[in-house]
């Protein structure tokens, strides 16, 4: 008997052992963080015109990583009261009742610390500063002001999801230069439509939690009007990187086969005001091509010089 007791504590533990690592790995938001990574390693390619040295990519996504997964935590922590009325978060709120709120908050500042540490003592200041107006930002400005405040709250809180591109840019070259500006803004046109597209979907939870959201605030006609002047507005400013002389002719044939079909799946949701679901992760897959499209056209071309 006593050894059958002895058993079963020890599965008990692992139990609880998984179900603390798996919700500690919910809190880190492992798709955003991973997108993060992605697009802060189109901005390294971008500003080394080709794969940078092994060392700083090593050491430029990992503070990303960290610093992305650390504000993460503290953007669950400090949201729990209005996640906890939003249905589909319903698992996250979970997630943080089982780590507690003081080893989450334990986790996300220990991730920011070594973030800062690796950025400011293996690349450089400007990789630093950069870091940590994303994370204020996101925490402080974004998530306890404008998300609470303003229906227009979206648009400037784009900031920090477009910083991390700038902060892989500086990673290589602290010096930013207008190819590292042009991403920058194309990342921060593209999430207010990709927001509101969510948004929409997810109105009544918004609602529900008291979330000014534009769709809620203002209504989704006039939503719809703000989501095709950003989304098409994006077109030309994808193509100007290929027409200042940043990227080839294949990065703007991929740009203008992937633009269209965003552009046609967000005119057809707004003029149907249905199907905003589908606008959302055709979103997600239109900045990925985008980003995957700049860093393959740039490194074949660093490849053809070298030969």
């Amino acid at each position: 008997m006593p050894q059958i007791k002895q058993e079963n504590r020890v599965e008990s533990a692992e139990r609880a052992s998984k179900n603390i690592f798996v919700s500690t790995l919910l809190l880190l938001k492992p798709r955003i963080i991973l997108s993060v990574a992605f697009t802060g390693f189109a901005g390294m390619v971008l500003a080394n015109r080709g794969f940078p040295s092994l060392d700083v990519i090593i050491f430029g996504i990992v503070s990303l990583l960290l610093s992305a997964a650390g504000a993460a935590i503290l953007n669950n922590i400090l949201d729990k009261q209005i996640d906890v009325l939003m249905k589909r978060l319903g698992r996250r709120v979970e997630a943080l009742n089982v780590v507690g709120e003081k080893t989450a908050l334990f986790i996300a500042l220990l991730f920011i610390v070594i973030s800062l540490f690796i950025s400011f003592y293996f690349l450089n200041f400007v990789n630093c500063i950069l870091i940590i107006a994303a994370l204020l930002s996101y925490t402080f400005l974004y998530t306890l002001y404008l998300k609470r405040s303003s229906p227009y709250g979206t648009i400037p809180g784009g900031l920090p999801g477009a910083l991390p591109v700038l902060i892989g840019y500086s990673a290589v070259k602290p010096n930013l230069g207008i190819d590292g500006i042009i991403l920058f803004l194309i990342m921060i046109l593209w999430q207010p439509p990709h927001f509101w597209a969510l948004a929409q979907t997810y109105k009544n939870d918004y609602k529900n939690a008291g979330v000014p959201v534009m769709p809620v605030a203002l209504g989704t006609k006039y939503t719809n009007i703000f989501m095709l002047l950003y989304s098409l507005s994006l077109f030309p400013l994808s193509l100007s990187l290929w027409f200042l002389g940043y990227c080839t002719s294949l990065y703007a044939i991929v740009a203008i086969i992937v633009g269209i079909y965003f552009e046609y799946v967000m005119i057809r949701s707004v003029l149907t005001n249905s199907n905003y679901g589908k606008a959302f992760g055709v979103s997600i897959l239109y900045i990925l091509v985008i980003m995957a499209s700049l860093i393959i056209d740039i490194s074949l071309g660093s490849a053809k010089a070298v030969l």
